[in-house]
């Protein structure tokens, strides 16, 4: 049998090739930061990690990690209920609640895994849930595994999510879902205006703050803090492998009730071991020098209106942005992964999107700003996307 589905897959590779959509992993041989080298040895800039603040190499974190690894052991072999809490769970569990002012937080493996365990709990076939087009992959998922209704509007399209709303009454519950920042365009969703909708509608409002939590907000409490709905919201999801130290780590913070229940009845939740114990001490040295000041988000916001405005002014298609994500729109798949590569050859290190991950001709190439970098490696940037836009005919 695997000989025919040998060919089969053969030649599904073969068909993403020529289609310019093969995917390939570059080799990074240091810390994730600002200046990496790759498995050439050549010593680039990066600009296309979530390390929005900087802190995947911060010696603070990995400090409290390497304490928590003498202490407490590498890893924790079981899942919660059974052996699998620490001290270190509860508190950071805490520590998330307080940040986005909540009543409590139930922590996963991934955010991946808390968006696929947060729906099949809660809701069934009598509820509804109205998603957002742009929604992460991980919260498409965790619908597919939910027996509730399924609502779809356009992206941040108020129109459509109240004409949802309307035909949603049929329903028992419903829920509306959607990402703080979309991660393809950098848009942060108009959560003021969903929630006025939510309550109108007698709705409740799900938020995944996965590229917004450390960046969006005055001091980087995301998209409730944003629209002054800290509290409001009853579900947020979240990360701690982007802004927040950039390891490994999901969450989802929220009403008490509802995370009571996922503890109860959370597939990946019930299912998963722990997240390590350095990692969690990790978190809670995070969350608290996030609690002290401010100044990687203040140099995150200032970053990247720097470079927003400078990449404007050399000509190039940037979708508009809210967040630290500046998506510099090509729409070629094949150009993309060309202009990728060229930009690698002036010491820039970014990826070309394209199709699946983007709609089909809507390539581009996605920078991501970090408080890690510095004026010098934001001018560099510029410089090469400028040279290399010129050479390929994107810019005059």
């Amino acid at each position: 049998m695997y000989s025919n589905f040998q060919k089969h897959l053969s030649q599904e590779l073969q068909n993403i090739e020529s289609a310019g959509l093969y995917k390939r992993e570059r080799v990074i041989t240091t810390s994730q930061q600002a200046t990496i080298k790759v498995s050439t040895g050549q010593e680039v800039l990066n600009f296309c990690a979530n390390n929005y603040l900087g802190l995947s190499n911060n010696k603070v974190l990995i400090e409290a990690a390497k304490d928590a690894l003498d202490k407490r052991g590498f890893g924790m072999s079981s899942v919660r209920f059974i052996c699998g809490t620490q001290d270190l769970h509860i508190e950071l569990e805490k520590k998330i609640a307080e940040f986005f002012g909540t009543e409590d937080s139930i922590l996963y493996a991934a955010c991946f895994d808390a968006n696929g365990g947060v729906f099949e709990p809660l809701l069934s076939e009598e509820d509804a849930i109205i998603s957002d087009s742009l929604n992460h992959a991980s919260i498409i998922d965790g619908v597919r595994l939910c027996k509730a209704q399924r609502y779809r509007y356009a992206n941040a399209n108020m129109e459509e999510l109240e004409e949802c709303l309307k035909v949603a009454q049929a329903q028992r519950f419903r829920l509306i879902v959607t990402d703080g920042v979309f991660s393809m365009d950098g848009n942060v969703a108009p959560l003021d205006k969903i929630y006025k909708l939510a309550e109108k509608y007698n709705a409740m409002v799900m938020v995944d703050e996965s590229h917004s939590a450390g960046v969006v907000g005055q001091t980087g409490r995301g998209t409730t803090e944003l629209y002054d709905l800290r509290g409001k919201v009853e579900i947020i999801t979240g990360t701690l492998g982007k802004s927040f130290g950039g390891a490994i780590g999901g969450f989802t913070t929220g009403k008490k009730e509802i995370i009571s229940l996922l503890r109860q009845r959370s597939r990946p939740y019930l299912f998963s071991n722990s997240i390590p114990p350095m990692v969690a001490a990790a978190g809670i040295a995070m969350f608290d020098m996030m609690s002290k000041t401010n100044e990687l988000q203040d140099k995150l916001h200032s970053n990247t209106d720097y470079f927003v405005k400078k990449m404007k002014a050399a000509g190039f298609d940037i979708k508009p942005t809210q967040s630290a994500i500046c998506a510099v729109m090509l729409y070629d798949a094949k150009l993309s992964q060309q202009f990728a590569s060229r930009m690698l050859e002036e010491g820039i290190y970014v990826t070309g999107f394209y199709f699946p991950v983007v709609p089909k001709e809507q390539a581009r190439i996605r920078v991501q700003i970090s408080a890690g970098h510095e004026p010098e490696h934001l001018d560099k940037c510029i410089a090469a996307f400028t040279k290399v836009g010129k050479e390929l005919g994107v810019i005059k």
